[in-house]
């Protein structure tokens, strides 16, 4: 670190292109850091996320992803909302969204910040730099912690003193030796609102997550149909899951973001389910543009809206399901299915599945008809 630089200024350079949290990190690890991800592999709970696996060494070793890295600066912006995540889940004709995707798409907006400062840091104080926003083989949380920006509760999601749950991370490693932060201790205490509140159970142990029990993964990550055991579970959540987050004490401290582009577009903060299921391929791309929901595509998406309206006790949504069994997506199809099961008596889906059972090729739509 070269004799002019100091901490304070990289921090105020941070806030002013719009950081909320800056803490310094060593380029390495503890060694608990790696064991605890190999367990979480070695058992399988990172279900389809074979990405995980295929670099798990590099994430559980900085210096592994680049050998030259010295230092990395973690960054936070808060997304705080500026209502309460759980109040959505009592609105069972309407979806409920998580409130990161709610806007804009934060790998974007974070990466252009991180580029600006790192160009800073490179014009003022030399070295050589890498910057990553969530996509590349990095643990963020275990950096943040380390960089005392905050520390992973019993969710295994960051907590802040400052913010709350609500922080997006990005980080820079550079080849410049920047003194380190002291580490955030861990201040979740006797609390475990977060466990207790997790609609499928998804922590088999505290700071311990099966992903494939989480409704996060399963709306966002899990690519075929959701399993039986998790549908009533999702309630009318069809991209991501806040409640672990919505119900931590220190969100107290929380405050709304300062970023704009983080905050809740009207059209989605409880959309009504109806008019999501008839979205077809090119209203989903226009509607959910610039969106981190974008990436799930349309079929995905609009499977958990049926699951949604399976949830929703409001039969008039049947007819939307209904108008689904048509699909070119069995996917699609088999969720349609599911959901007017839940919705109509006996009698009407004897008649339903006469009229389409002759039709249906697929498998796992077949199997729908007959759950």
């Amino acid at each position: 670190m070269s004799a002019s630089l100091s901490k304070d200024e990289i921090r105020a350079q941070a806030h002013t292109l719009g950081f909320d949290a800056v803490g310094f990190a060593p380029a390495s690890l503890p060694l608990k850091a790696g064991e605890n991800l190999t367990q979480f592999l070695a058992l399988g709970r990172h279900g389809e996320m074979t990405w995980m696996e295929t670099r798990a060494e590099q994430r559980s070793a900085p210096q592994a992803l680049w050998l030259e890295a010295r230092s990395v600066i973690m960054l936070g912006v808060n997304y705080g909302p500026d209502e309460d995540p759980l109040a959505a889940l009592s609105q069972k004709s309407s979806a409920a969204i998580s409130v990161y995707a709610q806007n804009k798409d934060y790998h974007q907006l974070i990466k252009k910040r991180l580029k600006r400062l790192a160009r800073w840091l490179i014009e003022n104080h030399g070295g050589d730099v890498k910057v990553f926003v969530d996509t590349a083989p990095v643990m963020e949380k275990p950096l943040a912690t380390n960089a005392g920006i905050g520390w992973q509760g019993k969710h295994t999601n960051l907590v802040s003193r400052d913010f709350g749950a609500w922080l997006f991370l990005g980080s820079i490693f550079t080849t410049l030796d920047i003194s380190a932060d002291a580490p955030e201790a861990d201040h979740c205490g006797s609390c475990q609102n977060c466990l207790d509140i997790c609609p499928t159970d998804a922590f088999p142990a505290p700071y311990q997550l099966d992903a494939r029990r989480c409704l996060s993964y399963l709306t966002i990550e899990h690519n075929g149909p959701i399993p039986a055991q998790f549908r009533k579970a999702m309630g009318n959540r069809i991209y991501g899951c806040d409640d672990c987050l919505a119900v931590c004490p220190w969100n107290k401290f929380a405050s709304l973001s300062r970023e704009t582009a983080f905050h809740a577009r009207e059209e989605l903060r409880a959309p009504g389910l109806g008019e999501l299921a008839a979205l077809d391929a090119g209203a989903f791309r226009e509607m959910f543009s610039g969106s981190p929901i974008k990436r799930t595509g349309r079929d995905r998406f609009v499977r958990n809206v049926l699951i949604a309206i399976g949830n929703s006790q409001n039969q008039a949504l049947a007819l939307s399901a209904q108008a689904l069994l048509d699909d070119d997506n069995a996917l699609v199809r088999g969720a349609a299915i599911w959901a007017l099961r839940q919705l109509l008596d006996a009698e009407d889906i004897a008649a339903l599945r006469r009229r389409y059972i002759g039709q249906e090729k697929d498998a796992d739509a077949l199997a729908e008809w007959a759950y």
